[in-house]
């Protein structure tokens, strides 16, 4: 997920450690196939998953971004990475293989209809309507059992990450008029992003 030009109070910070040893690898974009299909479940969970979500964590941090699913780096794996901000500014580190949302129903359900961008369309923000608390349970990278929960954005960057494992990007989920708002932005800010981007960057 796109990092928006909001600046975050970082003073407030989980404990978790993402492993940061990988390589900054080439973001798919949205139109391959990998990125419109839902992904296959870890199953293993061994050193070559351990070097996927290093590459991830690197490559999320040279984007700026604060979500990114493995797709987005051209592999069919149902896990995901984040460092996110929840509404009260703390941020939430974490790694998430064959993810599980769970989301507010009935009077506990409130929408927040915020600005999403996506590393896979960059340069790119439009509204879209999200619940504004979400649960996300799964396992890590050594297959020991996680759970993450929030608000604000940290709500939004699990629905988005999860989505992603499913097939969805955030474009499917909004009206015509924002996917085309979406088109005309990502392609006046082109320039900043190359095929390659980021890695050299």
């Amino acid at each position: 997920m796109m990092r928006s030009m909001t600046n975050f109070d970082t003073s407030s910070e989980s404990l978790v450690e993402l492993p940061d040893n990988g390589s900054v690898r080439q973001i798919t974009r949205w139109g391959e196939d990998v990125m419109h299909q839902p992904a296959r479940p870890v199953e293993t969970f061994d050193s070559d998953l351990l070097r996927l979500v290093e590459d991830m964590v690197v490559t999320m941090r040279a984007a700026e971004g604060v979500g990114l699913a493995a797709c987005q780096i051209g592999v069919d794996l149902a896990v995901f990475v984040f460092d996110c901000p929840d509404a009260d500014g703390v941020h939430h580190r974490g790694i998430v293989c064959n993810p599980t949302l769970e989301l507010p129903e009935g009077k506990q359900r409130r929408l927040d209809d915020g600005d999403e961008g996506c590393l896979s369309f960059p340069g790119a923000f439009v509204p879209c309507a999200r619940p504004d608390w979400a649960r996300v349970t799964g396992v890590d990278h050594l297959g020991q059992p996680v759970t993450y929960e929030g608000t604000g954005l940290l709500a939004r960057c699990l629905q988005h990450e999860t989505d992603h494992t499913m097939g969805t990007v955030f474009g499917d989920r909004v009206p015509n008029r924002a996917m085309k708002k979406l088109r005309k932005q990502m392609e006046a800010a082109a320039d900043d992003y190359p095929p390659t981007w980021p890695v050299d960057s």
